[in-house]
């Protein structure tokens, strides 16, 4: 009896994790759901496939020599499906993160329709990066280090990141000067590569904030507080563009005072560099920044 393919899945990323939580993170489950997965395989087996400890979950002998026959089979079914997929033309997966996804890209997806519209374009967006090794994505644009292993990696426009807030917040609270910010709410975006204890240093000031009005793990929610009025936003010019355009926030300072990176990035695995879709995606993502 074959096992079904969701359990080998789950079972193949908690080894290969050596985590339940992050194997269920990145196949986009429950711990509880990948652990009823390894329960239903583990009886089907009738062999014990992992043991837990303190330092995480290791596999036993049993789940050792299953995992080697395991991955091989998942490895060929992933290129089996990518070669059929690659074989089904004009058709790209994209994956961003929802920050990203919602504020840089949709705006801008009309104008890549126009201009491929023989291309069946299908976008995803989660915090999770994309494993390329289930065959799924094309293109992941990603937000953080760029330290991701065999994969070709593409830096996106280096953006400056600078204190934003609504022009009323502004009027109200009259910010004109660095120590202004320290007398008013700061909005805490807390997954962002520059943290305000970051940005304060990058001033070569000696002044941090100790506490915070609000915090969100996700830029978008970060500019829309902003955006109301409620403080101080530290984000990226890249990501706040149609608030910068439309006048809902303006930067507290000086362009002087902006901490300039590159922090989003164009990841893809080298099979697909030769494909038509992704180049087309890829020049087009360039130039459209």
């Amino acid at each position: 009896m074959i096992p079904p393919l969701a359990s080998l899945v789950a079972f193949e990323a908690i080894a290969r994790r050596q985590s339940f939580q992050l194997a269920a993170s990145e196949l986009h489950l429950t711990p509880s759901a990948v652990s009823h997965q390894m329960a239903k395989l583990e009886s089907l087996l009738g062999a014990k496939l992992f043991e837990r400890s303190a330092k995480g979950v290791v596999t036993t002998p049993a789940g050792e020599a299953y995992l080697r026959r395991v991955s091989g089979a998942l490895a060929a079914l992933t290129s089996a499906t990518q070669d059929v997929r690659n074989s089904a033309r004009n058709r790209l997966y994209v994956h961003a993160s929802p920050s990203f996804a919602s504020l840089w890209l949709m705006p801008r997806i009309s104008a890549f329709a126009k201009q491929h519209p023989a291309v069946s374009l299908f976008v995803s967006a989660s915090p999770q990066h994309s494993d390329f090794q289930l065959g799924m994505v094309d293109v992941d644009i990603r937000y953080g280090v760029p330290n991701w292993q065999n994969v070709e990696i593409e830096p996106m426009a280096v953006e400056r990141i600078q204190p934003l807030a609504s022009p009323e917040f502004l009027k109200r609270h009259k910010v004109r000067h660095l120590e202004d910010l320290l007398r008013v709410p700061l909005i805490h975006s807390t997954v962002n590569r520059v943290q305000w204890a970051d940005w304060f240093a990058a001033q070569e000031s000696d002044e941090r904030p100790n506490r915070f009005e609000l915090s969100f793990d996700r830029a978008m929610m970060s500019l829309d507080a902003a955006a109301q009025g409620i403080g101080v936003a530290l984000e990226s010019h890249l990501l706040a563009e149609s608030y910068l355009k439309k006048k809902m926030l303006r930067p507290v300072l000086g362009p002087q005072f902006a901490v300039s990176l590159q922090a989003h990035f164009a990841v893809y695995p080298l099979r697909n560099a030769a494909r038509p879709e992704v180049l087309q995606f890829l020049k087009w993502l360039h130039q459209a920044r």
